[in-house]
């Protein structure tokens, strides 16, 4: 199957920001390549003001090109590039900016090529677009640390043919060769000529866009490989940036929603007279929820009226819904551990039997929720004929783009090409903003669709409330692994017998044909079916129907399969009286593994493992992980305060091939350690009972504050070779390197998060 044709597959909405989790990267992006070759670049007409304006064709409609079958272009493609008279350049980013640096480090990949001085560079969020869909995986997304994995190459081109095309209009303009003009800071020289992009904008305007062109050699980079403020950075601090729950329109009403206590849970009946009572309340209206469910949405004149309507409607709920409880599940659980599941890896552990020594333990994972900063929002305008939706605009920081638009557009009756869905930065999102059901989004278009019918034709917000987003469904499964791991009497692993329990995220959606496995959803045993030690290794899994809707979190399966796989290595190295450092070295293979063992040599390198003595209390801890094909190793300074972990310091070794801008990739490795960092901390875990979310908010779902937030020295092993991925690989890592260092500390083996220390 084509990875471009996904967006045939799943039309009906569904989507997944995990696939560089399901579907090996390394095989979409050879039949997917970055590009799509000359044709899928085009000028774009219509600039107003002059210049040059570079897009990119939709994917259908390059591939046709490509196959000889000529197919005009949309009538209005979207621009990647816009070279202004006055010299500044502005580059559109195909993606979600919500915190991990994208909207720079693109931009630069495409300055790079261009030769312009960055000081004139800009950045904007694209709108949803086919043209700015991956160019590996057919659909507009944020998701599974692909971004620059898979644009960068796209990004270099659009700047180079750009660079072509001006130093083109130069040389017609002079009359000299194009091999004489040279090129700096978005200026081409030849002898005594000179001129700006912008003077030379309009004429390249005129030229076509080369059919090939010579990309730099990486040493001559100036931009790329060095460290660069963000883009967004001055916004951002001086509040002038506009993220998705700030967007404010003429006559705009907000609207909250008062969703069933259960998932799948409906109104019985309720009275909104109290509600109507308060001032600034608009309406109060029955509407379709996520899951099957319904619900009730007060609009208002602002946030807080229609908080207080919401919380005096009178609302009986039907006794219908989910009836999970998580304890119940745990046990559930264990019993099916202990029964064959569907296999993942097919090893032979018969050896087991005969075993010196047997690890004989069950690991425990709890749902957990996203809880970014920003909670759940999306903003929308309809253009009416009466009572009709002709047309729609949306605001909304998306992780799924064209996904979402196609989705907004079903539910209201219209064509995508009549949703105009504007990119909005966003305050974070971890997974939770890229929903193959598009639930937020779909409820929104539905309080809308309510809205209007009520005889109403303001624009609508439609909000989310902290304790909404905690309570409103979408995790990380919880999960249950047992592991059966005999050794020999020298401590050498003999077999390995694991099986792994818990909801799959894919099976049920358009993946499933391709990323459910023998019965086996591959998100969620990434990390242990690597088998990167080599062991005698059999994997198992189990997929419970539960009715607890779940989702991908931030770095998906690797959350929980890296700490079972780094633990147990510590306790086999334990076992046979090894350093645990040199334990892992003498199993990665030097060149399968090489990324691996260069990535933890630098981290114990530079932490002073092994040579530096810890002050008394402390402890080291180590563990090493890959996945969205970086590789990241910890190494940590831990001690017991209060009979809680105390992390005082963490040292990072990350092999993410070439490193676009250092200064945001330390920052996104730092962002993902204190973010595993809160999966030690007592309490956070989604508690369900009776289909029932205890939690509410941060006191009882509490991340890691700036008390608690060690330093962490983050160090990038040097390589030419094209970027990985790196959102979601410095999460995976921390907990195990923590629980590592409180065995040396308390004699105790972590088996769970959070951590049980009492």
């Amino acid at each position: 199957m084509r990875i471009q044709n996904l967006e045939a597959l799943v039309g009906n909405g569904w989507r997944t920001d995990a696939v560089a989790g399901t579907v090996d990267a390394a095989a979409a992006a050879a039949e997917s390549p970055a590009t799509l070759g000359r044709r899928s670049f085009l000028k774009l007409a219509g600039f107003a003001g002059g210049g040059l304006a570079l897009g990119v064709l939709p994917l259908s409609a390059a591939q046709a090109q490509e196959g000889g079958a000529p197919k005009a272009p949309p009538s209005a493609p979207q621009a990647f590039v816009l070279i202004a008279p006055d010299n500044t350049v502005t580059v559109a980013v195909n993606r979600l900016e919500f915190g991990q640096g994208v909207h720079t480090a693109l931009p630069m990949a495409l300055a790079e090529e261009l030769d312009v001085d960055w000081r004139n560079v800009r950045a904007t969020l694209a709108p949803a677009g086919d043209a700015y869909k991956d160019p590996a995986f057919g659909m507009q997304m944020t998701g599974g640390s692909s971004a620059l994995n898979h644009s960068f190459q796209q990004y270099r081109e659009l700047g180079a043919r750009a660079r072509a095309m001006l130093v083109a209009a130069a040389a017609r303009q002079w009359q000299v060769d194009p091999a004489s003009c040279q090129v700096a800071l978005g200026v081409v020289t030849s002898g005594s000529h000179r001129a700006t992009y912008g003077e030379l904008a309009q004429a390249a305007m005129a030229l076509p866009v080369p059919q090939q062109v010579a990309l730099k050699d990486p040493a001559q980079f100036r931009i790329i490989g060095k460290p660069t403020p963000r883009l967004d950075a001055r916004g951002k601090l001086e509040s002038t940036t506009a993220f998705g729950i700030d967007t404010r329109l003429e006559g705009m009403k907000v609207a909250l929603v008062a969703r069933p206590p259960r998932f799948g849970g409906k109104v019985k009946s309720f009275n909104a007279d109290k509600a109507r009572a308060i001032k600034g309340v608009a309406d109060v209206m029955l509407v379709p929820v996520d899951r099957g469910g319904t619900g009730v949405a007060v609009v208002a004149d602002g946030y807080w009226p229609a908080r207080q309507g919401r919380d005096a409607l009178e609302i009986v709920w039907e006794d219908a819904g989910s009836k999970v409880t998580s304890k119940d599940l745990f046990a559930d659980y264990r019993k099916l551990a202990a029964q064959p599941g569907a296999v993942a890896v097919a090893g032979d552990v018969g050896a087991l039997a005969g075993a010196a020594r047997t690890i004989d333990a069950y690991y425990e994972f709890p749902y957990l929720a996203h809880a970014p900063m920003e909670p759940l929002n999306c903003t929308m305008q309809a253009e009416l004929s009466g009572k009709t939706v002709r047309s729609v605009k949306v605001w909304v920081g998306s992780q799924f783009q064209t996904v979402d638009q196609a989705a907004i557009a079903r539910t209201l009756g219209l064509k995508p090409e009549q949703v105009t869905l504007s990119t909005m930065m966003a305050g974070g999102g971890f997974g939770r903003r890229a929903v193959p059901t598009s639930d937020y989004v779909v409820e929104a278009a539905n309080v809308l669709q309510a809205w209007i019918r009520n005889g109403h034709a303001e624009p609508l917000k439609v909000m989310w409330s902290r304790e909404d987003d905690i309570r409103g469904g979408y995790y990380r499964p919880l999960h249950l692994h047992h592991a059966r791991i005999g050794t020999d009497a020298r401590g050498q692993v003999v077999a390995w017998d694991h099986t792994i329990v818990g909801q799959s995220i894919l099976t049920g959606t358009p993946f499933e044909a391709f990323a459910v496995k023998g019965g086996v959803d591959g998100t969620m045993v990434e990390g242990i079916a690597e088998n990167d030690y080599g062991f005698p290794l059999r994997l198992s899994a189990h997929h419970p129907q539960v009715d607890v809707p779940v989702l991908w979190w931030r770095s998906v399966g690797n959350t929980h399969t890296a700490f079972v796989k780094e633990t147990l290595i510590d306790e086999i190295a334990a076992g046979a009286r090894q350093d645990p450092v040199a334990f892992r070295l003498a199993r990665l293979d030097e060149a399968k593994h090489a990324r691996h063992r260069a990535a933890l040599q630098l981290a114990v390198q530079k932490s002073g493992y092994g040579k530096r003595r810890l002050p008394k209390g402390q402890a080291w801890g180590v563990a090493v992980h890959e996945s969205f094909g970086t590789v990241v190793a910890y190494v940590v300074e831990v001690s017991l305060v209060k009979n809680e972990p105390r992390v005082h310091r963490v040292t990072a070794g990350v092999h993410a091939n070439r490193v676009v801008n250092p200064m945001s990739a330390e920052a996104q490795v730092q962002g993902a350690c204190i973010f595993g960092l809160a999966a030690l901390r007592p309490g956070f875990a989604i508690e369900i009972e009776n289909g029932v979310v205890k939690n509410s908010n941060f006191p009882d779902y509490p991340p890691v504050r700036m008390p608690d937030a060690p330093p962490v020295d983050v160090f990038f092993v040097p390589s030419e070779d094209p970027p990985t991925g790196l959102g979601e690989p410095g999460v995976p890592p921390i907990a195990p390197a923590v629980a590592n260092a409180l065995f040396t500390l308390t004699g105790k083996r972590q088996r769970q998060l959070p951590f049980v220390l009492a």
